[in-house]
C-alpha cells in the first residue's frame, strides 16, 4: 500500500471511460459487469444496518434508481409480487403482483423455485421476467401494469424447466431478453415483437445467462451466451454476426460473458474458461481463440479490469486469471457454493450463498482478504449498490447497509 488509509484509497476509485449512470439499475448494475465507478466498503465492521423488510422467497438481485429500491417476490408458491421500497428510510411505496408459480425438478429443488430474474429500470418503466416466462413491465413510480406478454405462448415455446431465469435489459426504447425459445428484442413502449432470433437450440431453449451490449470490432452488439454457444447478434435486425461453440455439462452454460476490449471471456459448467478475440474484416466476423485453461465455472458470473479476470469457479474458490494468458495468479481457500462479485479500482466484494461478504484487494499478485461480515443467510440473489450503502436480498428478507 502507499500509506494512504484503504478507506480513501477505495473512494478514490474512477469510473471506467464507458461507464454509464450511476445507478445499480439492472442485472450486474450500470454496465451489467459488476462494476461501481464510486467507493465500496473494504471494512466490513463499518457497514451500519439502515432498515430491513421481511419478504417472501426471491433470488432476484435488488434495483435501485437512487430513491427506491425494487424487489421481487414468489407469493405463496402461487404468484409473484414486486414491491417498492423509500431507500432512504424503507417505507413500501406500491406492490404489483400476478398469478403465475411452477415447481423446478426434485434435483434442482435446493435451488427453489421461486422468482430469479433481476428486473430491469428504465427512465419510468421497471421490466421483469417471470418463472413463467412472462414478461412484465410495470410504471416504476405507481406499479401500475403496462402490458405483459406471455412469451412461451407467442412463440409457442415450452416453459422453461427451472424457470425463467435471464434478467432483462433495456436499451433505449428497446427490451432484450432470453425467453420464449430464443433471444428477443421487444419494444419498450407496448410489448410488440420486434426481432427473434437463436431460435434453434431444440431442448436446450431455456437459456440460463443473460446478454450484454458490448462493442466488439467496432460494431455496438448484443452478446448473448445461450445454452450451447457464444454469440454475437445484430441490435437493430436480430441477424447473427458471429458464434462459436461452449461445451459444457448438459449444456449448462449459466455465468454472463465479460469484455475488455475486443475480448470476450466465458467459463462453462465443468467445461474450461474460454478467452476469444471477435475480428471483422471486410464483413466477414471470426471469433478466435486467445486462450483456454481448466478452471471451470458454476453460476457466478466473474468481474475484471484491463489485466486481471475475478471468477468464482465450480470448486468453491476464487482466482484470479491473467487476461492476456489466461494464467492463474492466485486461487482462495473454499468461498461458498456461490459468489456475487462487485468491484471498483481497488477492492472486490464477493457476498456468497451463504451470506458471507468478504472484502478482497483487487491485486493479481496475490489474495488479500481484508474483512469478512455474515449479512445473510441464503443470499443467491445479486448483491446491490447504491451511493454510500449496499442492498442484500436474503431470502426472505431486504437488508439495508450504509458506509
Amino acid at each position: 500500500m502507499d500509506g494512504r488509509p484503504l478507506l480513501a484509497v477505495v473512494a478514490i476509485a474512477a469510473a471506467t471511460s464507458d461507464a454509464a449512470h450511476p445507478t445499480w439499475d439492472q442485472w450486474r448494475g450500470p454496465q451489467r459487469n459488476g462494476y461501481w465507478s464510486g467507493e465500496l466498503p473494504i471494512d466490513l465492521d463499518a457497514l451500519r444496518p439502515a432498515w430491513e423488510e421481511s419478504l417472501q422467497p426471491s433470488y432476484s438481485g435488488p434495483v435501485t434508481d437512487g430513491e427506491a429500491v425494487y424487489v421481487t417476490e414468489s407469493v405463496d408458491q402461487s404468484g409473484e409480487r414486486v414491491t417498492a421500497f423509500d431507500l432512504a428510510t424503507g417505507k413500501r411505496l406500491w406492490s404489483s403482483s400476478w398469478e403465475g408459480a411452477i415447481v423446478v425438478p426434485p434435483f434442482a429443488a435446493a435451488n427453489g423455485s421461486w422468482i430469479k430474474s433481476t428486473p430491469a429500470l428504465g427512465e419510468d418503466s421497471l421490466v421483469v421476467l417471470g418463472m413463467r416466462d412472462e414478461l412484465v413491465c410495470l410504471d416504476k413510480t405507481t406499479g401500475a401494469e403496462q402490458w405483459r406478454v406471455d412469451l412461451a405462448s407467442r412463440f409457442n415455446a415450452r416453459r422453461p424447466m427451472f424457470g425463467a431465469v435471464c434478467s432483462p435489459l433495456i436499451d433505449g426504447e428497446a427490451v432484450y431478453v432470453l425467453g420464449g425459445g430464443g433471444a428477443l428484442r421487444l419494444s419498450l413502449s407496448d410489448g410488440a415483437t420486434v426481432w427473434r432470433t437463436l431460435a434453434d437450440e431444440g431442448d436446450d431453449d431455456d437459456a440460463f445467462s443473460s446478454p450484454v451490449i458490448a462493442t466488439l470490432a467496432g460494431v455496438r452488439q448484443l452478446l448473448v451466451q445461450t445454452r450451447t454457444r457464444l454469440c454475437g447478434v445484430d441490435l437493430d435486425d436480430g441477424r447473427v454476426l458471429w458464434q462459436v461453440a461452449i461445451p459444457a455439462y448438459r449444456n449448462m452454460n449459466i455465468l454472463t460473458p465479460i469484455t475488455e476490449g475486443d475480448r470476450v471471456f466465458t467459463a462453462a459448467h465443468s467445461g474450461r474458461s474460454l478467452c476469444f478475440r471477435v475480428t471483422r474484416d471486410d464483413g466477414s466476423w471470426r471469433a478466435e481463440e486467445q486462450w483456454n485453461q481448466k478452471v471451470q465455472a458454476y453460476m457466478s458470473s466473474p468481474v475484471a479490469d484491463g489485466k486481471t479476470i475475478y471468477l468464482h469457479s465450480k470448486n468453491d474458490r476464487l482466482t484470479a486469471l491473467d487476461w492476456a494468458t489466461g494464467e492463474i495468479r492466485w486461487t482462495s481457500r473454499p468461498m461458498g457454493k456461490y459468489q456475487s462479485l462487485v468491484r471498483n479500482d481497488s477492492v472486490v466484494l464477493g457476498l456468497s450463498s451463504g451470506g458471507e461478504l468478504v472484502a478482497v484487494e483487487a491485486d493479481p499478485s496475490e489474495l488479500t482478504i481484508h474483512s469478512r461480515r455474515q449479512v445473510a443467510e441464503d443470499s443467491w440473489a445479486y448483491l446491490g449498490v447504491f451511493e454510500g450503502g449496499l442492498l442484500v436480498r436474503d431470502l426472505n428478507s431486504l437488508k439495508v447497509f450504509r458506509y
